[in-house]
């Protein structure tokens, strides 16, 4: 292990172990990209051939490029217009894969008697059903707004806002704490993209999963090789 975590397969900064999950109460996962093998709406489009359009503007949003997550996810939606849910269940059903050791860390987090929480800027058709497949506690995404089975290239207003960027993931966070009676630093939050740094930025103990660079560069654990069970290495 090493401090250079620009590099290595699993790296600590500004973190001493040894600590214990039992130190903490709350995880809390980003979805795409974390928990998850794809970028949800990067396939979506794929299935009306604009996988390539997509993709760059995710990447760059992910990477910190773009810095309105809002606007970015806006415009990408609205490429999806007219998208089936027939589409949808295809990339739910012939995609969509559980990332290496996700299923391992949610187990054992539970078992330490941590809650979860999955808190997405991506999509409620697929983080509720991931959220339902790993016993997840508490979920927020959002909702992509569907008119005669098809996609209208927009999204729905819920109760708490309309869209889950950067700013409403360290919000929930902070929520939840709050519902569980905890302080944020006995939080965990785990993701890969820029809009994922506010809610690493509030928890006691942030992780880069195989992330971006600026990323890697912020958490105090990064794991660049192997699945999300490695943290288990450092909490125990």
């Amino acid at each position: 292990m090493t401090s250079d975590n620009t590099t290595s397969s699993f790296a600590l900064q500004g973190f001493t172990p040894p600590l214990k999950l039992a130190h903490f109460k709350l995880i809390a996962f980003d979805m795409d990209s974390t928990l998850i093998n794809i970028e949800c709406i990067d396939e979506i489009a794929d299935t009306v051939g604009l996988k390539a359009e997509v993709a760059a503007i995710t990447e760059a949003t992910m990477r910190g490029e773009i810095t309105d997550f809002k606007t970015s996810l806006r415009r990408r939606v609205a490429l999806l217009k007219g998208v089936s849910l027939q589409d949808m269940e295809r990339v739910y059903n012939e995609r969509l894969q559980l990332n290496p050791g996700a299923i391992e860390l949610v187990a054992a987090c539970k078992k330490a008697g941590m809650k979860v929480l999955l808190v997405s800027g991506g999509f409620t058709f697929f983080a509720n059903r991931v959220a339902v497949a790993l016993s997840i506690d508490y979920t927020k995404s959002n909702e992509l707004e569907v008119v005669n089975e098809r996609l209208t290239g927009g999204l729905v207003n819920q109760s708490w806002g309309d869209i889950c960027d950067g700013e409403e993931k360290r919000k929930t966070l902070l929520q939840t704490c709050t519902l569980l009676g905890i302080k944020p630093s006995q939080s965990i939050a785990v993701g890969d993209g820029a809009n994922d740094l506010p809610m690493m930025g509030a928890a006691g103990l942030s992780v880069a999963y195989h992330a971006k660079p600026k990323v890697r560069e912020r958490a105090m654990v990064a794991i660049n090789e192997g699945g999300l069970d490695r943290l288990l290495e450092v909490l125990n």
